[in-house]
């Protein structure tokens, strides 16, 4: 069960396995995120995550070292979770229960803010109201 934190991190490579990324080195570029627990759920959590800084795979990479709260789904960061309702959802999914509710950032051009939003996908919504009725 993740908790409400400031993740501050450096993020780097994978010194090994060059498809990951990892905050657990001594040299690499800042990565900050805030992590706010939205909704807890029996055995895992919805969390929403703002970032500060936009590093590849950096929430992954936070909620799985930092927070011990891997994503659902996630093949590269994640296990198989040991909960069978969560096994079974992690595969209905077939992906990652990851979404990017906003995005927004300052165009370094025009200077001009930039914001665009998007719902739940109807495949996470349909594995989150499963979740719940099971719960």
């Amino acid at each position: 069960q993740p908790e409400d934190a400031r993740i501050e991190t450096l993020h780097a490579r994978h010194p090994t396995d060059r498809l990951r990324f990892t905050s657990r080195v001594n040299d690499g570029r800042r990565a900050v995120t805030e992590l706010r627990v939205v909704e807890r759920l029996g055995p895992c959590a919805v969390v929403a995550c703002r970032l500060e800084t936009g590093r590849t795979h950096q929430i992954r990479v936070h909620l799985t070292e930092q927070a011990k709260a891997p994503i659902l789904g996630d093949p590269l960061y994640g296990k198989p979770p040991k909960s069978a309702l969560l096994r079974e959802l992690a595969e209905a999914l077939g992906r990652q229960a990851l979404h990017a509710r906003v995005l927004g950032f300052v165009h370094p051009i025009t200077g001009k803010a930039m914001r665009w939003e998007s719902p739940l996908p109807a495949d996470l919504a349909r594995a989150l109201a499963a979740l719940r009725a099971a719960i």
